[in-house]
């Protein structure tokens, strides 16, 4: 049975990306064993979004705790990456960039989650499809910004998770993106966009719907 070490701390490092260097922020296994690789996207810059984000981090948090090394960089332009944003057009080839890094950190470590925090689900959702049902084992999406971005469809056991009273994207905006792909949206009544005094209800509800993934 893997049991938790001492906490892991958040470990900056600059790594090549696309257009220069990429400023990110790794989180190891806080199990003996890593599990896997998880990237974690932020949300948009242009309104303050960065990889010191609650949500990124709680994601990050989480995912370590279940035995993922994290990955939370900051993409192109913002903080100290190189390059200028761009609305989730060329970001994608910043998450490979990352994705290379840690599987050359840590090598032979096959399994794969993405997940993201608004603008960031949509970047997760495009470099999705360059990859292979294979690669990925799963996807968690918080706060999907489906009435900003032209969201592809994503796998059908993708963890979606909004707030009820999301002010920022409305509920109705991802049941309209869901709904004909048939894909599951699990709502937390209450809930504003940035989960103000429920990051530990978020938590709590990925560590449970991942863990019981993980066993099936």
């Amino acid at each position: 049975m893997n049991l938790p070490r001492k906490a892991p701390v958040f470990e900056p490092l600059m790594i090549a990306g696309p257009v220069g260097q990429l400023e990110v922020l790794r989180l190891e296994s806080a199990l003996p064993e890593t599990r896997g690789i998880a990237l974690v996207a932020h949300p948009n810059p242009l309104e303050g979004g960065t990889n010191t984000n609650k949500i990124v981090h709680t994601l990050a948090k989480t995912l370590s705790r279940l035995g993922y090394v994290a990955y939370c960089p900051n993409l192109r332009g913002v903080g100290q990456s190189a390059g200028e944003h761009s609305g989730g057009v060329h970001e994608p080839d910043d998450m490979a960039a990352v994705l290379a890094q840690a599987r050359q950190d840590f090598p032979g470590v096959g399994k794969l989650v993405l997940s993201g925090f608004s603008f960031g689900t949509f970047v997760q959702s495009q470099f999705r499809l360059r990859l292979t049902d294979d690669e990925v084992e799963g996807m968690i999406l918080i706060g999907p910004a489906t009435i900003r971005h032209q969201f592809p469809d994503v796998p059908a056991d993708t963890l979606v998770i909004h707030g009820e009273q999301d002010e920022v994207v409305p509920l109705q905006s991802v049941f309209d993106w869901a709904r004909p792909q048939q894909l599951p949206v699990l709502v937390v009544p209450g809930v504003g966009h940035f989960f103000h005094g429920r990051l530990t209800q978020l938590a709590d509800l990925v560590d449970r719907e991942w863990r019981s993934r993980m066993r099936a």
